[in-house]
């Protein structure tokens, strides 16, 4: 797809081009999202961020959220296991202009899912969707988020990736693999086909690429 060609919409915010560099920790700062976007990224996603480390130590985020002028549109993405605390972070980022929030549901780390953050709000949909309800009520920018296909045990993604929809989500990242396959293993893509096919809003596939034929079967 040219770049300069629109591929979607999240709200309304034009999306040119359909291949997003997915946001990763101790990797995707700005000078990395710059030179990724210069090479046909068509959005650049910050680092994620703690609630926490938000509302108490912003010193320690700021430069996992700076970001320049070039690199729009940019989404902050967040993290955190407290609805609350979450929106009190985001009202806070809000103020710094990004072009939309995310919110991360799909980190599989322990110290994070493990704690009920990250891929680990998946195990309590009734509080995702209380978070992602409260956030499109309160913010001013379109609301996203990044989940997974659920856990070994429960795998629940095409439920998250309704209600993100439902409660105001404007796009939904979807990591074709299950928390307990991390990185590891081939992605379901026929689950995230499913996903893309019932949802209306955005889904971008993300899991599994290291070569251009991925992105092709991707």
């Amino acid at each position: 797809m040219p770049r300069n060609q629109t591929a979607f919409l999240v709200n309304d915010l034009e999306i040119k081009g359909n291949l997003v560099l997915a946001p990763m920790d101790g990797y995707t700062d700005w000078p990395f999202r710059s030179i990724c976007r210069e090479l046909g990224s068509s959005i650049s996603y910050t680092e994620f961020v703690k609630a926490e480390d938000v509302l108490q130590r912003p010193h320690y985020i700021k430069d996992k959220i700076h970001f320049t002028e070039d690199e729009r549109p940019v989404f902050f993405q967040i993290y955190g296991n407290s609805a609350d605390s979450l929106l009190k972070a985001a009202l806070i980022l809000q103020k710094l202009e990004p072009d939309a929030i995310d919110i991360n549901m799909g980190c599989p780390n322990r110290s994070i899912a493990g704690r009920g953050a990250g891929a680990g709000l998946m195990r309590t949909p009734i509080k995702a969707a209380r978070i992602v309800k409260s956030f499109s009520r309160s913010l001013d920018l379109p609301i996203t988020a990044k989940i997974r296909l659920g856990w070994k045990d429960c795998q629940n993604g095409m439920l998250l990736s309704q209600i993100i929809e439902e409660f105001g989500g404007s796009l939904v990242a979807v990591h074709a693999r299950s928390k307990e396959q991390g990185h590891e293993g081939k992605p379901d893509l026929n689950t995230l086909a499913e996903i893309k096919d019932r949802l209306k809003i955005p889904v971008l596939g993300n899991g599994g690429i290291r070569q251009v034929d991925d992105i092709e079967n991707m």
